[in-house]
């Protein structure tokens, strides 16, 4: 918390200014005069959040309100706010500064016309002095009236001579024509969240006055990079670094101004560097120069699990001719390189086995690593209610599971500078993305130069964090929407192909590259990379696309398959260099259901479940979409039925919250199948070094693909890809076509791994299976980001053969190993355990494996034990009266336990400490068996 408070302090500030009204302290009022409704109002908030505060709207989490409350979207809104404390000398220029507008907005001060605006990512500045100089009141009037952004982009869509859309080239989940606006596009619906499309000053704003030879800091932009370095190309690690600093302000740079640096340890208060910055250019509201820094002064940032996260704070000070101090802003930073690979394969590295093409993997300080991850969706509708502290919890929970990567995606919103504060402080690599997805944009030259300011804004804001991964261009671009042009429409195929360069390359790339040397670039999320980049053409970066040369591997990949019939058939999962989006969907707790739906609703298929179920979406405004919703809903019910005994409880709540369970089982079974053999990929040909399932977070309480629930509760999911995102594991691989069980180790770590693993068959009864395999136990060595086949097996002979009872038969592999981690010096042990069924638990023979859980208050872990047999799919849980009130996430979950093994199983708490004495007390454990009780 002291570094996400210091900076708070810190960034962008000013020295100088004679007044800063923050208008966050300014009474507000919100007002609709159709509906007669005057409310106080906040900044920064949404239209949404102040009517809930009066009471004029139910919570809009709650029921349906998702479609009652769409009159709040469909009207327009009026914020009305009297600044006080403003000077009136005759020498002050006057400023409002709005830090983000959602999103149709037009601004009056004094009662007269100030702007109009269109773009909820753009920072806003405007000249008020004239204004304010005659206005005759003390207590200026700021009104700021908000349109209907669904009626807007309407009626955008019907002017004369509009661009003609045809199905499918923008993707519609209610309202429809995003493509128009420059809002968050998840506003309009998707399908995992609802469509409240809201309004309001939802960043900060301010009054900013300044005398005429002052200045005020509204952005600025660090680049720390080697000498030499380009984007998207590795550098020379033994470069010196360059410091490029670019201050933004409003008012104008004295011609004679100098700029100075100083760079301090955050950790220690030492300083580290300082000096004058060279190549100084002023173009009065934007002043830029750089220095080279000692590279052996500055100690390197890196991910969580692969090095310490050292931070810096850097001073730049704007000076005058006379010496004196005009202006400074402080950032915290981190001196680290971070490149998209999309390079060429090496001969030496196809001799190596590596199958040639295009790499396409992250390196930080010039190591390959594996990026272990999941994707950043939303955490609210309502942007306002994201806090430090709930981004902090939700982080929190990202490095208790083993990830050190998040792809940001798209169609949301730019990351605010606390979550990348968070982010630097912890170590977590951020992929983030310019916000488009899921359709074609206008490329008319208002909306390029709409988009061009925004996308300046935001990259020159976010630069100078170490967890800033990457630039995309947006959300399946290539991958899903030139594959539509492609194949509905190839007559229009170049057509949306020029768009789509035009948007994506024309216009974001130059930005990118214009503004920062640190940081990679691709134009779509998901794409076979780059066919030539040459930075010496005008456009120096050329798309694949469909050139692909057979046999080569070539981009990175997303996987969706709703077919539960092939989600343990290894053949269907998608072979490349990286897999940035795989999923299915699940339900989550009853507990979260508890907080949104009536009592009389808690039933799987009760219709406000279904309704809230936005998979399949309505593909439009419809409120009775059940037909649509029912197939998703079919989709969990169908792989529960095949893999899982399914449950069958007499008491309603209780079954219902045992079905809930078991579509997170599968969900949770299906991720880990496909996490292993994407790390097992490390290995093979493919060179595999990524993995971002879909998705982390939940934005309300659905039926979605998350493995965190809205309130910060842990799913199966969370809990299983921390277990298989550990640095050292043992992944089973099971040919469903051959019948043949490979068992591999696989290791993340950057040195040679040396252990012991135990393989071996056991019945449900917990007696060992003697079969003609080879098994016990199998010493290994795994190199480098590697992995090593321990036993291959074939399981139909052992069927057939051995005469091993498929349904009676698990078999379990414990891995112990030795290797040092990442910039360590000290070996570390690492133990994993893994198990295979060679028939869907459905069918198996199971027992009851005579579970018991006892709290250990001296060492404060839970004390598991199967004492009558194998125990699969082990879960630790509250008592749900607490849980309702407490959320605990459990070190280990979901896992197996031999009959007569204990476990011992730490927690920690993630909310609603101290609400619930004695919780520990009640803690209860089951297991897959418990489905089959009535």
């Amino acid at each position: 918390m002291y570094y996400s408070a210091l900076l708070a302090s810190l960034a962008f500030s000013s020295v100088g200014a004679v007044n800063v009204v923050d208008l966050s302290n300014t009474p507000w009022t919100l007002e609709n005069g159709d509906r007669n409704i005057s409310v106080p109002g906040k900044v920064p908030s949404h239209v949404h959040l102040d009517l809930l505060a009066s009471q004029v709207i139910d919570d809009p989490y709650y029921g349906l309100n998702d479609f009652n409350l769409r009159w709040v979207a469909l009207s327009n809104w009026t914020y009305t706010g009297q600044i006080s404390g403003l000077s009136r000398e005759g020498n002050v220029n006057t400023f409002l500064l709005f830090n983000g507008l959602d999103t149709f907005a037009d601004i009056q001060f004094c009662s007269q016309p100030v702007a109009s605006t269109n773009n909820q990512f753009r920072q806003y500045f405007f000249n008020v002095t004239d204004i304010l100089s005659s206005c005759d009141s003390s207590s200026p009037e700021l009104q700021v009236e908000f349109g209907s952004a669904p009626k807007i982009v309407d009626d955008i869509k019907n002017q004369p001579g509009q661009e003609v859309w045809p199905y499918l080239t923008e993707i519609t989940f209610e309202f429809p024509n995003r493509q128009f606006m420059r809002k968050e596009q998840s506003d309009f619906g998707w399908d995992w969240g609802p469509a409240f499309a809201p309004a309001g000053i939802w960043q900060k704003a301010w009054v900013v006055q300044l005398n005429q030879d002052e200045v005020y800091v509204r952005n600025s932009v660090l680049d720390l990079y080697r000498e030499g370095q380009l984007n998207n190309l590795p550098p020379d690690q033994t470069a010196n670094w360059v410091l490029n600093a670019s201050v933004d302000v409003i008012g104008a740079v004295p011609e004679g101004a100098s700029m100075n640096f100083r760079v301090v340890d955050a950790a220690t208060g030492e300083e580290a560097g300082s000096g004058d910055l060279v190549n100084v250019t002023n173009q009065g509201d934007v002043i830029t120069g750089s220095a080279i820094l000692n590279a052996e002064d500055y100690k390197l940032w890196w991910p969580s699990g692969l090095g310490p996260q050292d931070l810096y704070n850097i001073t730049i000070e704007i000076v005058s001719g006379s010496g004196k101090t005009i202006s400074s802003v402080t950032k915290r930073t981190g001196f680290r390189t971070i490149v998209l690979n999309m390079g060429v394969v090496s001969d030496e590295e196809v001799s190596k086995g590596v199958a040639p093409g295009n790499h396409w993997h992250f390196e930080i300080n010039g190591q390959p690593f594996y990026a272990k991850g999941s994707n950043f969706i939303p955490p609210d509708a309502f942007w306002p209610r994201v806090t430090p502290a709930r981004i902090r919890q939700l982080f929190n929970s990202v490095i208790a599971g083993n990830q050190n990567m998040l792809r940001v995606w798209s169609s949301g919103v730019y990351s605010p500078d606390f979550m990348y504060d968070i982010a630097d402080e912890m170590g977590i690599l951020l992929w983030s993305e310019f916000q488009f997805g899921d359709a074609f944009y206008p490329v008319d030259p208002e909306f390029l130069e709409n988009t061009r300011q925004e996308a300046v804004y935001q990259v020159r804001r976010v630069n100078h964090h170490p967890s800033l991964a990457l630039w995309a261009g947006g959300n399946e671009l290539e991958s899903a929407m030139l594959l539509v042009a492609q194949l509905l429409y190839p007559d229009m195929y170049d057509h949306y192909l020029h768009m789509y360069e035009t948007l994506f390359l024309d216009t974001l790339l130059p930005i990118v590259y214009g503004n920062t040397r640190s940081i990679s670039y691709t134009p779509s999320s998901t794409s076979k990379g780059y066919l030539s980049l040459n930075f010496s053409n005008p456009m120096p970066m050329i798309e694949r696309y469909n050139n692909a040369t057979p046999g080569s591997i070539y981009g990175n990949t997303d996987y969706y398959n709703y077919d539960a019939r092939a989600a343990f058939d290894l053949s269907t999962y998608p072979v490349g260099r990286f897999s940035n989006e795989f999923g299915f969907h699940s339900m989550p707790s009853i507990n979260s259901w508890k907080q949104a739906v009536a009592p009389e609703d808690l039933s799987f298929n009760s219709s406000t479940v279904m309704l809230r179920n936005h998979h399949y979406p309505a593909f439009g405004l419809e409120t009775d979409n059940f037909r649509n919703s029912s197939m998703g809903m079919g989709e969990m019910t169908i792989a529960a039925q095949m893999y899982y005994p399914v449950p069958s409880k007499t008491e309603p709540l209780a079954n219902f919250s045992a079905w809930i369970h078991t579509t997170q089982i599968f969900q949770a079974d299906f991720y880990k199948s496909q996490i292993q053999f994407y790390r097992a990929g490390s290995g093979r040909p493919e060179r595999q070094l990524g993995s971002l399932y879909w998705q982390l977070e939940d934005i309300w309480q659905a039926p979605t693909w998350a493995g965190i629930e809205y309130d910060g509760r842990w799913k199966v999911l969370h809990s299983i890809a921390k277990d298989i995102y550990q640095s050292v594991i043992v992944a089973p691989q099971w040919n469903a076509s051959t019948g043949i069980l490979e068992v591999y180790a696989v290791s993340d770590l950057w040195d040679e791994v040396k252990g012991r693993a135990s393989l071996g068959w056991v019945g449900w009864d917990g007696s060992v299976k003697n079969t003609s395999a080879d098994t016990g136990d199998v010493e290994f060595t795994v190199g480098a980001l590697n992995t090593t086949l321990l036993a291959t097996f074939n399981v139909t002979e052992l069927i057939s053969n051995s005469g091993l009872n498929a349904s009676d038969a698990v078999f379990v592999a414990n891995l112990t190993a030795s290797g040092t981690p990442p910039n360590a010096e000290a070996t570390k042990t690492y133990s994993h355990t893994n198990w295979f069924t060679p028939t869907p638990l459905a069918s198996a023979i199971l027992v009851d494996p005579g579970l018991t859980i006892e709290h250990d208050s001296g060492s404060d872990e839970f004390v598991v034990r199967a004492e009558e047999g194998t125990s699969i799919w082990t879960w630790v849980s509250l008592n749900e009266d607490d849980a309702d009130d407490v959320i605990v996430a459990f070190d280990d979950n979901g896992f197996i336990l031999r009959k007569g093994e204990e476990k011992r199983v730490g927690y920690s708490i993630i909310n609603g400490d101290g609400q619930r004495a004695g919780w520990q007390d009640r803690v209860g454990v089951s297991s897959i068996w418990d489905n089959t009780l009535p």
